[in-house]
């Protein structure tokens, strides 16, 4: 058996145990920094940071302060937050007390916060401010056994018997602990592999969101497999703000308590761009989402530079691709990432012009990113790694508690998503579903066997849904999802997702595309802009001052997307081209329930809401 092999096999019990030998490893260490508003209330954020003592000090006080408030071991507490500082300490001392968290989204409407709520059976609830509060008053007489609230910000709360502040929580957890200073220690000794850590209700593309059982055991494996892959070391600075009710964050929570290296913690989505070069990441994990409206941004700003601006960008787009395909071409072949001499050349050239300027803009430190939830694009892919910025994409589900694979650091492979982790087994059905097997897969849907049974086979294989394929020396490439693979009329099996893939990486002024097929004579899409490029693009061509909504309609708008539609399909076959497209008056949102928190595509809705405009496209055609 190897060291990595080792490690993995006599991991503790729980991350809660992990967190605990951290602190005992490097307590005076830096473990986390967080804004806070300046003390003149103008400018830039101040950065505070938390050794490794002091967040422990904090997270035992909050672990002391549920058990006060009579939270018992497995017992349900919930959190509804952004990404900040207080959600880690609270997620901690939520699981040291050997109770479980259930995560909320933020954006989560208060009905169905109260359906988490009591489908979970959550005894307390966390929650950031006055708004998550009032969801939670407004549905107090359906949440008989919600017995308090703690806030996180107090500003404009008024206390009770029933909602108290995460300072009181703390103070009650604190004196709790001078009388019983090992009440905590104690806790945590007794938790179990197997006993539950999470609950996250996925957001789901269809139907009400299920609650994933993840036990301790899930996060104390994915930190020792995370650490086993190297990506990541105890000198490197993570740049943390994706959705932490979202596994994608909540994993990179658990790596970071193994490594012990520090995370930097903003869910400010609006504040990525201010705090990259303050916070000067080594590494990050985004959504495709982000590195899409990067490279669009990027794109666009050179097109509004003029002509000869915007031909250097499209040559150095250009040279970016070539080179990071012949890198990883010949790594692959020879272990070396060598370019032939005149590319190199080029490369240079290209480098100081355009590449060094966009690396500045991500805090000039950057070794990786990680790119996870749904596929990224590969020519976007090559782009940024060409120029210096390598996203490593991996792939994994809330059932497979996040990361089941991820591309190896040097070895990485743009359009894949790498290898398994260390102790995650995979085959591939007859149908092409991946199917996994490991310590990271879920117990279960909460309350919920027959829907277990459907993807939980009883020897452990867990059917994930998507469609892959398998390289001979293990990398993994995801082509769709299974539910997602339409027929047309005419017998031709389509792949909407990477035809969708495709069209971001052609257009830049995309936000969401749908394609559309099944039982159809040809395919349709309907396609959302991207607000701020596509009203750029309007000042310049004639349409300055008109709202989102005339814009996508004027004559002119159509001709241009029609461009890049037609580009699209210049590289597609035949059955799969675009014959017709509508532009959508307004962009997808969360909001409107059309996309996941996690920025998946919900089709059914998208279809259903725009039924008219697919209709429109398809009268006065014979289907076969």
């Amino acid at each position: 058996m190897s060291d990595t092999q080792t490690q993995i096999e006599n991991r503790p019990p729980s991350v809660a145990g992990l967190f605990l030998e951290r602190v005992a490893a490097t307590p005076d260490g830096e473990a986390y920094r967080y804004p806070v508003p300046a003390a003149s209330g103008q400018g830039p954020d101040d950065w505070k940071s938390l050794s490794w003592a002091q967040a422990a000090e904090r997270v035992y006080a909050v672990a002391a302060g549920l058990i006060e408030l009579g939270v018992r071991p497995e017992q349900r507490v919930a959190l509804a937050s952004s990404t900040r500082i207080e959600w880690i300490l609270a997620d901690l001392g939520i699981m040291c007390a050997g109770a479980a968290t259930t995560t909320v989204y933020p954006q989560t409407n208060a009905e169905e916060s109260a359906f988490i709520l009591s489908d979970s059976d959550s005894r307390v609830l966390i929650a950031e401010d006055a708004a998550q509060l009032a969801k939670a008053v407004e549905k107090r007489a359906e949440l008989p056994d919600l017995t308090h609230v703690v806030v996180i910000d107090p500003a404009g709360v008024e206390t009770s018997d029933w909602v108290l502040t995460l300072d009181e929580l703390e103070k009650r957890g604190a004196a709790r602990l001078e009388k019983d200073p090992d009440l905590v220690k104690e806790r945590v000794g007794a938790i179990t592999r197997d006993q539950l850590a999470t609950l996250i209700y996925t957001s789901g593309t269809t139907g009400r969101p299920k609650g994933v059982r993840l036990p301790h055991d899930n996060w104390a494996y994915m930190a020792k497999a995370i650490a086993a892959t190297g990506l990541i070391g105890a000198e490197d600075v993570q740049y943390l703000w994706l959705p932490l009710a979202h596994v994608f964050g909540k994993v990179l929570t658990s790596g970071q308590i193994e490594v012990g290296h520090v995370t930097a913690v903003d869910g400010r989505v609006d504040k990525i761009i201010e705090n990259l070069p303050v916070v000067q990441p080594t590494y990050m994990a985004a959504v495709p989402r982000i590195f899409e409206k990067v490279y669009n941004g990027i794109a666009n700003k050179a097109r509004a530079g003029g002509p000869a601006k915007y031909k250097i960008f499209r040559w150095a787009a250009e040279v970016a691709r070539e080179y990071a395909k012949a890198s990883q071409d010949n790594f692959r072949r020879t272990g070396t990432a060598s370019v032939p001499f005149g590319l190199s050349a080029k490369h240079k050239v290209a480098d100081a012009l355009v590449y060094a300027k966009i690396r500045e803009a991500f805090g000039g430190r950057l070794r990786a990113c990680v790119s996870g939830s749904v596929a990224l694009a590969p020519e976007i892919g090559f782009f940024f790694s060409g120029a210096g910025i390598h996203i490593l994409e991996g792939y994994g589900l809330t059932e497979s508690s996040a990361a089941s694979f991820v591309n190896p650091g040097e070895a990485y492979r743009t359009g894949t998503v790498g290898k398994p982790l260390p102790g995650t087994e995979v085959r591939i059905a007859e149908d092409g579903e991946i199917l996994l097997r490991g310590p990271g897969i879920m117990e279960g849907y909460h309350g919920l066997p027959e829907k277990t049974a459907e993807v939980l086979e009883p020897d452990g294989w867990f059917h994930t849904g998507d469609i892959g394929e398998l390289s001979p020396d293990g990398y993994l490439r995801i082509t769709d999802r299974k539910k997602d693979l339409f027929k047309t009329s005419g017998g031709k099996y389509i792949a909407p997702t990477e035809i969708e893939g495709q069209f971001k990486s052609v257009c830049p002024y995309v936000s969401n595309i749908l394609v559309h097929g099944a039982d159809r004579n040809f395919c349709t899409a309907l396609i959302a802009l991207d607000e701020a490029s596509i009203l750029a693009w309007a000042e310049e061509n004639g349409l300055g001052g008109k709202p989102y909504a005339d814009v996508v309609a004027a004559p002119a708008t159509v001709s241009l997307i029609e461009g890049y539609v037609e580009e699209l399909n210049a590289g597609l076959q035949r059955w799969q081209t675009i014959k017709k497209f509508r532009l959508l008056p307004r962009d997808l949102d969360v909001e409107h329930g059309e996309i996941t928190p996690s920025l998946k595509l919900k089709r059914p809705v998208v279809e259903r809401e725009y039924q008219h405009l697919i209709d429109e496209m398809y009268a006065g055609t014979r289907e076969a």
